[in-house]
């Protein structure tokens, strides 16, 4: 790395919400500045008029926001730099290394078209270079493309790039409009901006070499150039909705944490050893480009939900229970605790089946039944451990847990052990049926667990009710 001070932007354009792509482009930014002890430069390139939207600009602030990715400069808007833009074109202007174009759209249209038909690049053909009339009417202004046979990069991910300059025309840098093109305007912010790394998705490598040519014209130095390998989904096509939510923000919505998101986008492409679970003082130690790879990264649902799941497991239960509060419906019959002074806390809840969930909404699916009488039996636990046959076993667990002196773990040892010599059941065997009477599901954390959080009269009032869905007595 050169002693020259790392800058580096993340510059999206406000035409939807933050997508994944998006987001692990502002994250690799983000962590190569953290590490190198450099400025992140936060850029709104808003000049697309027709598609640029307030709500998309403060969807990429939520988006950030909620993944914790700080900048330290910025919002930056290209709307608001328009005066900087017309300066630096007038000056290309009057150095005669862009000129104005008259040509009209159904004209420019005609010759590709012509182009087209003799097999022939469909490029601007530069009839306006050198015309010394002004007509009346719009105008575009051109960059006077320099004849450079090839134009070469060194990409900090890909190596060497070799690009053919008689292939480039003279594009357009700024609109009949008086609004600048993306490749003139990023140009211009990242020589204002000082920028020192321009790290992006690979979808930019074609506006890579007119973007050198026009750093060249301007006389400014090249920022080193990272081009990052778009992210597939398991089919190896392009990542779409499709796979699954591509919005940063959907999958706060379906109950991710921002940190194992962060964790997982930032292993999609990038790797330090073996190591999959990273706090975020941990990327910032150890990312850097040359651990990039230089191709497709492959998103994996599955192992984002694992991800996940390591995180729900690892997070101090009083936290998610803030968290998984947006998550719980409206309690409608809640329950009667025996000890009214002191129910147990939804982080206590929590803290027994956060083990055993993927997400927040696994979460608060699980914890619902121990705050609300009034959840459902799925027909799956309705055919499988609430029948006619499992009613003698309810009856026993609910006649001799109304008869117990102590209820606490040892006591309730003792019963069930007693009911399994009884009936001849294993504690598995005898475990299912009760668990799927107390909180209508057939996946739990220990029986003991669930039997000592609901106390003995919730526990009295639940087997009551599964014995009259499995048609037994009272």
């Amino acid at each position: 790395m050169t002693d020259a001070p790392i800058r580096v932007r993340f510059a999206p354009s406000p035409t939807g919400h933050l997508h994944l792509g998006g987001a692990r482009t502002a994250l690799f930014n983000y962590l190569f500045a953290r590490h190198h002890h450099g400025t992140f430069v936060l850029r709104i390139e808003d000049t697309d008029r027709e598609r640029s939207t307030k709500e998309s600009i403060q969807a990429i602030f939520n988006g950030l926001e909620w993944l914790s990715i700080d900048w330290d400069e910025g919002p930056f808007y290209q709307s608001e730099r328009l005066d900087k833009y017309k300066a630096v074109s007038d000056s290309l202007l009057e150095s005669g290394k862009a000129y104005r174009c008259f040509c009209t759209p159904q004209e420019l249209e005609t010759r590709r078209q012509e182009a087209l038909a003799k097999g022939q690049p469909p490029k601007y053909d530069g009839r306006c270079r050198s015309r010394n009339d002004q007509p009346q009417g719009p105008y575009v202004i051109r960059f006077k493309n320099p004849e450079i046979p090839e134009i070469l990069v060194e990409d900090m991910i890909r190596g060497s790039l070799s690009f053919n300059g008689n292939l480039l025309d003279d594009w357009v840098l700024v609109r009949s409009d008086g609004y600048p093109t993306y490749n003139f305007a990023v140009v211009v912010d990242d020589i204002d901006m000082n920028i020192s790394h321009v790290i992006r998705g690979d979808d930019h490598i074609n506006n890579t070499p007119r973007q050198i040519t026009l750093f060249q014209a301007l006389g400014a130095s090249l920022p080193k150039f990272a081009h990052i390998p778009m992210i597939h989904g398991s089919d190896r096509a392009k990542l779409s909705k499709r796979h699954g939510a591509t919005s940063v923000m959907a999958y706060k919505d379906m109950g991710y944490l921002p940190h194992a998101l962060v964790n997982y986008i930032a292993r999609l492409g990038w790797s330090h050893k073996d190591q999959e679970v990273f706090t975020k003082e941990e990327l910032i130690q150890f990312f850097d480009l040359d651990k990039v790879g230089s191709s497709p990264a492959i998103f994996n649902t599955e192992k984002l939900l694992w991800l996940n799941a390591q995180y729900m497991k690892n997070t101090p239960s009083d936290e998610l229970s803030e968290l998984v509060k947006p998550f719980l419906k409206p309690v409608l019959h809640p329950i009667e605790y025996e000890s009214p002074d002191s129910p147990p806390r939804l982080s206590e809840i929590i803290e027994v089946w956060k083990s055993r969930s993927r997400t927040l909404q696994d979460l608060a699916n699980s914890v619902y039944p121990f705050m609300d009488r009034d959840f459902s039996f799925s027909e799956d636990v309705l055919s499988k451990h609430l029948t006619k046959t499992s009613v003698p076993l309810l009856q026993a667990f609910k006649d001799r847990f109304e008869h117990l002196s102590q209820w606490d773990k040892p006591s309730l040892e003792h019963v069930i052990h007693e009911i399994g010599e009884e009936f001849g059941l294993k504690l598995s065997q005898l475990a299912q049926p009760l668990r799927a009477a107390l909180t209508g599901q057939s996946v739990s954390p220990g029986i003991y667990d669930v039997l000592l959080l609901l106390g003995r009269l919730e526990v009295k009032q639940r087997i009551q009710n599964a014995l009259s869905k499995a048609g037994g007595p009272f």
